[in-house]
């Protein structure tokens, strides 16, 4: 908790800024997510720090709703939430996983859809490398699960020389060469 807090957090800031500097005529702008626009993937986000507060509070898995608008107040709870030590304990009852690997799934979110939304939108965007590093091994882990649950596209080659972000990426399935 005490190493992965603050790299969760420093994502999330990241990500909330991207989504803050959103101008309303970018909204329907494509992102590298082939099913969303940029509102999709926004209203996505509010999704993903909704469930994962819920996850770190032992709730349920929560359904995603409309996009609202609220993403860096729903951010804010995530964070709260994780803050906690016993949200990094055990198993979760709604997803069958260890607490620890949702943390990293979380984080991995933030840097992957900070890419998207910032890819999108024409805005600067440089993670954290120890972020990066981390979901990258979590992803190089987990990417077959990833797939078969709909979370990740298929794999998009990149070189052997590629950037640690542009491996996750890859993994992922988003071309790291994406343009709109």
């Amino acid at each position: 908790m005490e190493h992965m807090m603050p790299l969760m957090t420093r994502a999330t800031e990241k990500t909330v800024g991207l989504v803050l500097a959103v101008r309303q005529d970018q909204l329907g702008l494509p992102t590298p997510c082939e099913k969303f626009d940029v509102r999709d993937l926004v209203s996505h986000l509010e999704w993903v720090a909704e469930l994962f507060e819920s996850l770190a509070l032992q709730g349920e898995r929560v359904e995603q709703g409309p996009y609202a608008g609220d993403f860096p107040e729903r951010a804010e709870r995530t964070l709260k939430a994780w803050s906690r030590p016993e949200a990094w304990e055990g198993v979760s009852p709604a997803m069958g996983m260890p607490m620890t690997a949702l943390a990293h799934m979380y984080l991995t979110d933030m840097v992957a859809h900070g890419w998207d939304l910032a890819r999108a939108t024409g805005q600067a965007y440089e993670p954290d490398p120890e972020a990066v590093a981390l979901g990258l091994g979590f992803t190089e882990s987990m990417a077959e699960m990833g797939r078969q649950r709909g979370a990740f596209g298929p794999a998009v080659a990149v070189p052997d020389t590629a950037s640690p972000l542009d491996r996750l990426l890859g993994l992922t399935g988003r071309d790291p060469a994406w343009t709109p």
